[in-house]
């Protein structure tokens, strides 16, 4: 939309100035023309039947009838006021009745008048009523409508405060399509456009805010989704590209000593298929001289740390420095442990940068470091203060990206000499494909798709709290064979919304129930100090308690071996990926582990669905697909995460083949026209430099 039209700013538009102008930004972020006609239905409403009284039924969604208002009344007192008028035409009667908004409804409208009424029907006390309906004086507008699907739109209490509810935006919208050019410049070319046989621009606008029929909906839907996608993808794709050329990584052209002794001396099991094929993609991206970024996903216990530990054995063997960020002090402790303890026999240094370094070992790791002494540094956010210089940084590790903002990352990223470090970044939440081409479409993907030999599969079940008793029995049981349980709650504080298990009631019932001396419990929540967290997961570590009590900040923490039970209450109340993710607390050494989901008697039909897919299957993909199915994309936008992506249409969830279309479209188009240079590629160009301005760059920080 490169039409001076569509960059009108929004107060300048009839019927809105400056008021309502900052309410649509703060709101809704309308700034612009654009974004007001990119703020599309999010349902339709048929308005051109019209039932009668006598045809009401309350499978009917929405209704409209013709008849007269024939009373109104006010009724209750102070919070229970409210409006009740009687609505007749020539079959019957039914009520309607306002709640809010009193003061307005009697001005606004008048008994013996004939209105066309529409709302949402409910039955209450075997009688139809109507709350809160819309009431228009008849007229050939809207007893003719020729338009069969009319638009719904989001708002909220604030804009409809302001008559900018759902009608009230509508009317703006079409204000601006009545103003919009008959010519609007294209955004896709002329030949896309034709291959993909869909609708012209300025036709697809006024489709999805006025749509002639259910057809040309479809069209326009498919159009504005395959655009939205369609850049997301280019700008990920061209990002990709523009930094290959742009930036050099290292290159590590000798697979060394270090990498061949360790590979062969150093590992007591046979890597799994999975784990080859990925040394050997990563093994590809850092001898081609750009830099490599990227993504290693793999359920918990797959392997994936040991594949980094090569990748830095392999910057190693090249002259290189390699660092490991983790987003906890006991996450970076426990790579520190585990690789310390891997390359126990080889004369490589290793160390730990935390929080909690002193300022003694502080100075030394920064002596060491810069010397080139110290060839594996592993830490927090620590790693990025401006006193942690290295010699010669070539790869860089993140482990669970997601909890490291981007201006972070960058800053580790930067930390490299004449060339920038390799960036590899492991994530154990496993990503659906139409979202990580989505969200990480800039990034190459490695996947460790199956576990190390001898990994017992992990054994689920869901009870409901009535079973309660054989679970503590069953946790007694496994106490009495030197196990460790977990036992996770969802809040720490009373909360009068949600009914649900109070941690620290949890606590006291565990103590009640496994009694001092013969059990130790640990609690633990994201309230509590950082040392005294610390304290009490080392604690459980070291075996020196049998039950952890804990909210879910143990999701991303300690491996215990020795810990084989994971207790979920209220699972109702978590989301599949948060589930799968505290189940795979359990399971880390060779014997048997379960997790046991316990919730309400009540469940809704998600919630179901939820955990028995966690009953039914240990497929980290699988379950993240159903996730996202249930939950949607979510709000992807924003600094915290890629900066990428403002899906305004299209869903994740649901449109993943059309995401594979624009994703082989625009791989199509930089094939034949790397640099969009050719004539009918310059709206690309225009375009893009448009949703540049709009959203930060963070593109290079992988």
């Amino acid at each position: 939309m490169s039409s001076p039209f569509f960059e009108t700013k929004i107060e300048f538009l009839k019927g809105v100035g400056p008021q309502r102008a900052e309410l649509l930004r703060s709101e809704l972020g309308i700034y612009r023309v654009e974004d007001l006609l990119q703020h599309y239905p999010f349902r339709y409403v048929d308005r051109t039947r019209f039932y009668k009284v006598n045809e009401i039924n309350a499978d009917l969604p929405y209704i409209q009838i013709r008849g007269k208002l024939i009373e109104l009344k006010e009724l209750g007192e102070a919070r229970s006021r409210r409006l009740v008028g009687r609505f007749r035409d020539e079959t019957g009667e039914l009520e309607l009745v306002w709640f809010a908004g009193l003061r307005w409804v009697k001005t606004a409208i008048r008994t013996n008048v004939d209105y066309v009424l529409f709302g949402r029907p409910n039955l209450f006390n075997k009688r139809y009523n109507i709350v809160h309906p819309e009431l228009e004086p008849v007229s050939d507008e809207n007893t003719l409508r020729t338009s069969a699907l009319q638009a719904v739109y989001p708002s909220s209490e604030k804009l409809n405060a302001r008559s900018l509810d759902s009608k009230g935006l509508g009317r703006l919208i079409k204000t601006a399509i009545a103003q919009m050019p008959d010519q609007v410049s294209e955004t896709l070319s002329v030949e896309l456009v034709h291959a993909m046989k869909l609708l012209p621009r300025r036709e697809a606008i006024v489709q999805i805010h006025a749509p002639s029929d259910p057809e040309l909906l479809r069209r326009a839907e498919f159009r504005l989704k395959f655009e939205e996608l369609f850049y997301i993808q280019l700008r990920m794709q061209r990002l990709k590209k523009d930094r290959n050329a742009r930036y050099q990584g290292p290159p590590f052209s000798t697979i060394g000593s270090n990498f061949n002794s360790f590979y062969k001396e150093h590992i007591p099991f046979e890597l799994t298929g999975a784990q080859k094929r990925v040394i050997r993609e990563i093994r590809q991206d850092v001898a081609k001289g750009s830099q490599m970024n990227r993504l290693l996903q793999g359920d918990v216990g797959s392997g994936k740390t040991l594949v980094a530990l090569m990748s830095m054995l392999m910057a190693i063997d090249n002259g290189y420095q390699a660092a490991l960020m983790a987003p906890t002090e006991i996450l970076a402790t426990q790579h520190y442990q585990n690789i310390s303890r891997m390359l126990a026999k080889m004369p490589l240094k290793v160390a730990l940068l935390t929080g909690s370094t002193r300022t003694v070992a502080r100075r030394e790791i920064a002596e060491q470091l810069q010397s080139g002494e110290l060839h594996i540094l592993i830490g927090t956010h620590a790693l990025i203060e401006k006193g942690v210089q290295f010699s010669k940084l070539g790869l860089v590790v993140i482990d669970e990206q997601h909890r490291f903002g981007v201006e972070q990352r960058s800053k580790l990223w930067a930390k490299g000499d004449v060339f920038l470090p390799h960036i590899l970044i492991m994530t154990a939440t496993p990503i659906p494909r139409t979202l990580a081409m989505t969200l990480y479409g800039d990034l190459e993907t490695s996947i460790i798709d199956e576990l190390p030999p001898g990994r017992t599969p992990i054994k689920t079940f869901h009870y409901f709290d009535s079973a309660k008793p054989r679970i503590y029995q069953f946790m007694r049981e496994e106490i009495a064979l030197g196990r460790q349980v977990y036992l996770v709650y969802p809040l720490i504080e009373e909360s009068e919304t949600l009914d649900l298990k109070n941690l620290q009631e949890g606590y006291e019932q565990i103590v009640r129930e496994f009694p001092d001396p013969k059990y130790k419990v640990s609690m633990v929540h994201g309230r509590m100090k950082a040392k005294e967290k610390e304290h009490e997961m080392r604690r459980f570590k070291d075996h020196e308690t049998h039950i952890m009590v804990a909210t879910t900040v143990i999701e991303v923490g300690v491996d215990v071996p020795n810990a084989s039970v994971m207790i979920i209450e209220s699972a109702e109340r978590f989301g599949l990926s948060q589930l799968h993710q505290l189940r795979g607390r359990v399971g880390r050494g060779a014997e048997k582990s379960y997790c046991i989901l316990v919730s309400g008697d009540k469940l809704s039909t998600d919630s179901r669905l939820r955990l028995d897919t966690m009953v039914r299957s240990t497929d980290g993909f699988e379950i993240a697909d159903v996730d996202l199915r249930l939950r949607g994309h979510g709000d992807l936008e924003g600094k915290q995460q890629s900066g990428q992506v403002n899906l305004r249409l299209a869903n994740l969830a649901k449109d993943g083949q059309l995401v594979q279309l624009a994703r082989q479209a625009v791989l199509a188009l930089l094939e034949q026209d790397p640099k969009l240079e050719a004539h009918n590629h310059h709206m690309y160009v225009d375009r893009l430099r448009d949703l540049n301005a709009q959203s930060g760059n963070w593109s290079r920080i992988s």
